[in-house]
């Protein structure tokens, strides 16, 4: 008997035990609701960039990363969804993301359907989708210019490419389509005026449309050719100073082209200033090579290894161009070669240069001063709209 006593006792003692050690951690945390959700702001902030991931190595599974390229860490806030080629377009005006994107039945096989589809930005879910009819919308590496607003971000303008070129106009208020309009020999979207658009053409020319109020196109008006194809072609990508577009040339010459009227008119252009030690040259390199912040700087990847066929490389450095004074305000050294860069719209801007292993490098655009690498935030991160 004295021994089951014993073993009782102990047993109370180690219960005693475990229960003054209990008291020393913290209690659980309360369970969680599944799913939680949190909502972004209905306004982004000026230092967020949408950063399309391409997805070479999967292309369906295409999306779009959006980062805080301000922030310590904590970076990435949230990621759409965007498949096959597609084409994001953010709108400042109407609350909605729109993407262009097409879908397989099978998933790399089967029946295809292009769509517009339409995303919250507060909580990055689906809320409706336009279908765009014939399976036409064109399907190549992200260009920005490939989807664009046009009539007050009323409507949306969609390149089409089978291999005949075209443009379906779309209104997103109704979610119908308006038209669609043939482009023999032209290629992309730049709005025009209130209701319209041009595209550059393989003759070196430009082709301006005035849409009206129901979406069908007026007479196109063409341009003297201005664009040198053979020679020293124009990146299709231009850097937006209000209702100027400004390109630049392989071999580093920037053009600017008024879009304000109802036909796109060449303002001309002026050679990037020369600079040594280029080997053999400097030229402008990469995907997307031209940037413009809110003060209307312009900002240029340049690869110092410049010839025929360089155009793709990506840089080395980024150089910060006045327009006005047409002169070389300040050369940004690289801490990595990148592949295309954007400039935020802050009053102070960054400078975000994105690299072929998916990582982010951002810089003090004022001073050039490198601020932080964001790692990993895509694939093939090959274009990045800032917030506007």
């Amino acid at each position: 008997m004295a021994r089951v006593e014993h073993l009782a006792l102990f047993a109370m003692a180690l219960i005693a035990a475990g229960a003054a050690d209990a008291a020393d951690f913290p209690q659980p945390l309360p369970e969680e609701a599944v799913p939680t959700v949190t909502e972004l702001p209905a306004r982004y902030p000026d230092s967020w960039v949408f950063v399309h991931d391409l997805h070479f190595n999967s292309l369906p599974d295409g999306r779009v990363a959006i980062v805080d390229v301000a922030k310590e860490n904590h970076n990435l806030v949230g990621q759409i969804p965007v498949a096959q080629f597609g084409n994001i377009l953010p709108s400042s005006s109407r609350g909605e993301i729109y993407v262009g994107e097409t879908f397989y039945s099978r998933l790399t096989r089967g029946e295809r359907t292009d769509v517009i589809t339409v995303w919250d930005p507060k909580t990055l879910a689906p809320k409706d989708e336009i279908i765009l009819p014939g399976g036409k919308r064109g399907l190549f590496v992200t260009q920005r210019n490939s989807l664009q607003f046009t009539n007050g971000e009323k409507w949306a303008l969609v390149f089409n490419f089978t291999p005949g070129s075209s443009v379906t106009v779309v209104d997103l208020v109704s979610r119908k389509i308006l038209s669609d309009v043939d482009l023999p020999g032209c290629s992309l979207i730049y709005p025009t005026g209130p209701r319209g658009f041009a595209s550059l053409c393989a003759d070196g020319t430009i082709t301006s449309i005035a849409l009206d109020a129901a979406g069908k196109p007026g007479p196109a008006v063409t341009s003297e050719a201005f664009n040198d194809i053979d020679d020293d072609p124009l990146f299709m990508t231009p850097a937006m100073v209000g209702r100027t577009g400004w390109f630049v040339s392989f071999k580093g010459n920037l053009r600017a082209i008024d879009f304000a009227g109802a036909a796109a008119k060449d303002l001309g252009g002026f050679a990037i200033p020369n600079q040594a030690g280029g080997e053999p040259a400097w030229r402008p390199g990469g995907w997307q090579v031209i940037s413009a912040d809110r003060a209307g700087l312009l900002y240029v990847l340049m690869n110092p290894k410049g010839g025929e066929g360089s155009h793709k490389d990506g840089g080395t450095e980024a150089w910060v161009i006045d327009p006005k004074a047409k002169s070389l305000v300040r050369r940004i050294a690289l801490k990595n070669h990148s592949v295309s860069i954007e400039a935020t719209q802050q009053d102070k801007p960054l400078l975000v240069a994105s690299r072929p292993d998916g990582s982010l490098d951002v810089y003090d655009a004022a001073s050039g001063t490198f601020v932080r690498t964001i790692v990993n935030v895509a694939h093939d991160p090959m274009t990045m709209t800032a917030v506007r």
